[in-house]
């Protein structure tokens, strides 16, 4: 969440930044209110407590006169405090619930905007690939190879499922380990994290109360289903002080992820671009705040080394403040070009959070000083599993129906040609 200091320090400056994002001066408004309350009732609690203190002192050297009256008054005094401090709990409480459901600032750059439309194109990187032949998509290719089955995923578990076989199954577990190699060579622990968490977690990441709809819940044991390994992996250092000289942290978390995909029924629902479940490798990082920005840009790149070295044609776009995650203030998304829609898609992003999650997480770093700051959190896809298939089935399937495996995948797959 925003730094509630920052919104008392430079109202103009935050108030801006916000509204870039849609935030309402109705809200500005109710978070200045709920401040000034929470405050208030602070310094009146602290000024009665001092006084009850006093009143004490008093008493033990008082006159049997004027004892009956400072014992009233200490009397009205504790009722007093004991009034202030529920209301207190609920000023905090209110002011918290809102400042959870404030997006984070965005960076002066990021483009303006509400939808995808907006985004601005950086870069591209690779050739786009021609055809001399009708081009297919994964759909036609998966199945006449017989590596993606969806009518019996269907059958089983409904829309947006599918079993992946054969040489599919080859092509995803090599394309999480070439992922992971080109993380290990760049600094990252491989983790593979727990993919069920607490809430706690998924707020401190701020996917609630934003994203509730997307997730699927298990309230039995009062877990969640998580649809990045982003959440578990910002959540292992929940309520941390970290030394500053192990900054930077960088993970490289693999697993299998969740989406309900609420509202999106209609889009995207041929083949296994939108599913349910899906595996990923994720990039996070925490790093010192003078180094986020920088390791934004570090984490774009090796997205682009990682997907180009694949063979695959695609473009870098800075993502618009309207269609930024609420922890987000600033987001890249890699778009690879699919022969079989002719369009550029989403294939991975990379997102700088600052300190908003960390605030959430209650996590810090130890300065020189000895005082604590929150440290800045990053994530970013270092590989979509499921998506990757589609664009390197796309990218580099043949005319006999056969697909070319990447050179850089061989090693990893075990055969140059699937179907073959």
């Amino acid at each position: 969440m925003i730094d509630i200091r920052l919104f008392r320090q430079d109202p103009e400056r935050v108030t801006a930044a916000l509204r870039r994002r849609g935030v309402s001066d109705e809200t500005f408004a109710e978070l200045r209110r709920l401040d000034e309350q929470r405050r208030a009732l602070i310094t009146e609690g602290d000024e009665l407590r001092a006084r009850q203190r006093q009143l004490g002192r008093e008493i033990g050297a008082a006159s049997p006169e004027d004892r009956p009256r400072l014992i009233a008054e200490t009397k009205a005094v504790s009722a007093r405090l004991d009034e202030l401090e529920p209301a207190q709990a609920d000023a905090e409480a209110a002011l918290e619930d809102l400042l959870a459901r404030i997006p984070n600032l965005p960076h002066p750059d990021a483009p303006d905007g509400d939808s995808e439309e907006d985004a601005v194109e950086v870069d591209r990187f690779g050739e786009r690939p021609e055809f001399d032949f009708p081009v297919r998509d994964h759909v036609e290719i998966g199945e006449a190879l017989d590596i993606i089955d969806i009518p019996r995923a269907v059958k089983i578990s409904g829309s947006r499922f599918a079993f992946l076989k054969g040489d599919a199954v080859l092509l995803e577990l090599g394309l999480v380990r070439y992922a992971v190699d080109h993380l290990v060579a760049a600094g990252f622990t491989p983790v593979v994290p727990p993919v069920l968490t607490r809430a706690e977690a998924l707020f401190g990441t701020a996917f609630l109360p934003e994203s509730a709809d997307q997730i699927y819940e298990i309230p039995k044991d009062e877990l969640y289903l998580v649809g990045t390994s982003e959440v578990p992996l910002a959540g292992m250092h929940l309520d941390e002080i970290l030394a500053a000289e192990d900054l930077p942290l960088r993970y490289g978390g693999i697993s299998t992820c969740f989406r309900r995909e609420a509202g999106t029924y209609g889009k995207d629902t041929r083949g296994i671009f939108r599913v349910h479940q899906f595996d990923k490798v994720e990039m996070f990082s925490f790093v010192h705040p003078s180094e986020s920005w920088d390791e934004h840009e570090r984490l774009r790149d090796l997205q682009v080394k990682i997907i180009s070295g694949l063979g695959l044609h695609g473009r870098v776009v800075d993502i618009a403040v309207g269609d930024l995650g609420a922890s987000a203030a600033r987001k890249y998304d890699i778009e690879v070009w699919l022969p079989g829609q002719q369009a550029y898609r989403e294939l991975t992003s990379a997102s700088n959070c600052t300190d908003y999650q960390a605030r959430r997480l209650r996590c810090r770093y130890r300065t020189e000083d000895g005082d604590t700051e929150m440290v800045h959190t990053l994530n970013g896809t270092a590989c979509a599993i499921g998506r990757t298939i589609i664009a390197v089935l796309e990218t580099h399937q043949r005319a006999d129906g056969t697909v070319a495996v990447p050179e850089a995948l061989v090693p990893y797959v075990g055969k140059e040609v699937l179907g073959a």
